[in-house]
This record gives structure tokens, sequence and C-alpha cells, in this order.
């Protein structure tokens, strides 16, 4: 049921944001103590609160019209923040050349953290510069490194 929500709200907030200048980034419904909705959106120049609030308003108008989500829930319209989550192929090409974090299922050389530089990624494997590419099933998440 999980991954048929976040298909369906996908599809809607994609022709919501046609012509907007914004990016969907991410779609998630998850359970904690209630049902939360999670959409993340962006854009070059960044997004701002009024953004999300437009959006906010148009996605849960159009969710109640076609009665998408049966359970009640609480929708959440944000960034995805510096460190955001690399998912969808489009994440890994617009952030080549950029510095990641990978979490890996089991540790490799003693490690289950690389840091470097996305250098490539086909879909079966990423590669960080200087390093041999990782096959996607090792990988358990890729995020962009923060530098502090």
């Amino acid at each position: 049921m999980v991954k048929q929500v976040e298909a369906a709200v996908e599809k809607i907030v994609v022709g919501l944001l046609a012509d907007s200048g914004l990016e969907l980034v991410d779609v998630e419904y998850a359970k904690e103590r209630d049902w939360y909705l999670r959409v993340f959106i962006d854009k070059p120049e960044g997004i701002g609160i009024e953004d999300c609030q437009q959006l906010s308003e148009r996605l849960e108008t159009e969710l109640d019209r076609q009665n998408t989500i049966p359970e009640s829930y609480i929708l959440e319209v944000s960034s995805p923040g510096l460190d955001r989550v690399l998912r969808k192929e489009r994440d890994f090409v617009r952030e080549t050349g950029k510095m990641v974090d990978v979490s890996l299922y089991e540790p490799c050389n003693g490690t289950k953290l690389l840091t470097g530089k996305l250098a490539a990624f086909d879909g079966k494997t990423l590669t960080l510069e200087s390093l041999p590419a990782i096959a996607i099933e090792k990988i358990a998440q890729v995020r962009l490194h923060i530098d502090i």
C-alpha cells in the first residue's frame, strides 16, 4: 500500500509542479505514531516557505478530491535539506562531481561509511573518485556531504 500511495502522490505532484520551476525530489509515506505524507521539493535557487505553502494547499485539495489516501495523515511539504538523500537516477546525475556520504549495509575495508566525490552512476553501480565502483545493492543510502 505504501508504494502505491507514494506513486499516486508523485504523479499528482508532478502535474501540480508543471511549469512552476519547482522539482519533485521525493515522496515518502510512512507510519510513525500517525501516518505522514512527506513531499520534498526544490528549485535551483532554493525554495521558500511560500513555495511549500502553495504546493501544500493545492496538493491537499487534489488528494481530497481524488480520495487518494484512505487513512488520516499529516501532510508535510518541505525542502530536502542540505544533506539531501540521493535516490533517483536524476539525483545522481545532477549531483555528479559533488561530495557524498555513502552508507553501506556491510563493512568494506573495515568501514560502512565512505565519503568522496561522486564520479559516476550507471543505475547498477556508483563510483566515487579514486575508488572502485560499488554495486547499488550494497548501498544503504547516499547523501550529499556537508563540510562543517
